[in-house]
């Protein structure tokens, strides 16, 4: 089976999320693996919504090269989809499906380049496939399989999110808090007699509104950033209303620490805010001279007939758990799929992107393995 054909069986699995369908996909994968002489695990975060760590073991003590990427999928939207959204069809070149760049295409190329090197013989250096449950909602799989212990070390981790192959080394976490103000009600037409939350929460948001962060920057991030995203308050209309509050999730540059963000809210609001969290995703950032992602770059500056310009991304993804989980190795953020296609109607990916993430991997894989 090619890494097309793969990509199709696997898109043609109902994994969406929520509800969490990823264990016939996970099944599927795992039998794969181990009829190809991979050692595999499977960890559950949740009943029935396993994530798999594979392992194929190489000739000499060297930590292993390390590919990731979930298989969980969006929901489809409202809006009608052109073909059958699990049917996998191919058509004017592209592979149409939901979770088909996002990122089924890209778990399927480095599934077959590791097949394909375990038929080749043994390694100098072994590779180990982290495959994600749980990645919409929270990487939930990949911080369950951090925090079991079951990563092990790593040399360089490739995350084979949609990036059409070009490589991505850094990218923003995320810190989502609710922030809440207590008032005091009152009958609305004597306003006097009360303390109105939402006024408390106006202003805050104000002051959310205003931060720029212009001592939090990276030169492929740009800053850290803030949106407010839900706001919320008072229970009728003639009624003082004496809780409110908001969301709001910041965007952070991998160097800015989420504690002292907290703290810095905290100070900014005043006592009277209450802060709780919501969520909490570390960034990541390698180094563009880091030695573990040159191989990589000598790959694509040959493919390109140029040098691989390294690029940041606003958005997170497993790499928030698996980095730290792998004891902060090096990343690179690379897939087949195209970013622009993430949870869109009649999501596709190029079918020539997915053959050329195969070979990419591959070459990885002899460069840095034999």
């Amino acid at each position: 089976m090619n890494s097309v054909e793969l990509a199709q069986a696997l898109v043609r699995f109902d994994s969406l999320n929520p509800p969490g369908r990823e264990k016939d996909c996970a099944g599927y994968i795992a039998d794969l693996l181990r009829d190809a002489g991979l050692a595999v695990t499977a960890y559950e975060f949740a009943p029935e919504r396993p994530s798999i760590v594979a392992r194929l073991s190489g000739t000499e003590a060297l930590k292993p090269l390390v590919f990731t990427g979930h298989i969980d999928v969006v929901p489809l939207g409202e809006k009608p989809w052109s073909a059958p959204p699990f049917a996998a069809e191919i058509r004017e070149g592209k592979l149409i499906g939901r979770g088909a760049s996002d990122m089924k295409a890209g778990v399927a190329a480095f599934i077959v380049a590791a097949v394909e090197a375990a038929k080749k013989g043994r390694l100098k250096r072994g590779i180990t496939l982290v495959i994600t449950a749980g990645e919409e909602t929270g990487c939930e799989g990949a911080f369950h399989l951090a925090r079991e212990g079951a990563l092990g070390g790593a040399e360089l981790l490739i995350v084979a999110e949609p990036t059409s192959n070009l490589p991505i080394i850094a990218h923003k976490g995320s810190i989502r808090l609710r922030i809440t103000a207590t008032g005091k009600t009152a009958h609305s037409s004597m306003p006097e007699l009360g303390e109105n939350a939402v006024y408390k929460v106006a202003s805050w948001v104000g002051l959310i509104e205003a931060l720029k962060f212009p001592e939090h920057e990276h030169p492929l991030l740009g800053r850290t950033t803030a949106s407010v995203t839900t706001i919320f308050g008072g229970q009728n209309i003639n009624s003082v209303p004496d809780s409110a509050g908001f969301t709001v999730d910041f965007r952070t540059v991998p160097a800015h620490d989420h504690q002292v963000l907290i703290a810095d809210i905290q100070e900014r609001l005043g006592a009277e805010a209450s802060i709780q969290l919501v969520t909490d995703f570390k960034g990541f950032a390698t180094a563009p001279d880091e030695p573990a992602i040159e191989p990589l770059m000598d790959i694509l500056a040959a493919r390109l007939g140029a040098p691989a310009v390294p690029a940041g991304a606003p958005y997170f993804t497993d790499a928030s758990a698996l980095v730290p989980g792998f004891n902060n190795v090096p990343t690179v953020v690379i897939g087949p799929g195209e970013a622009a296609q993430c949870h869109q109607t009649d999501e596709f990916c190029y079918v020539e992107r997915i053959d050329e993430a195969f070979h990419i991997y591959t070459q990885l894989i002899d460069r840095i393995c034999r």
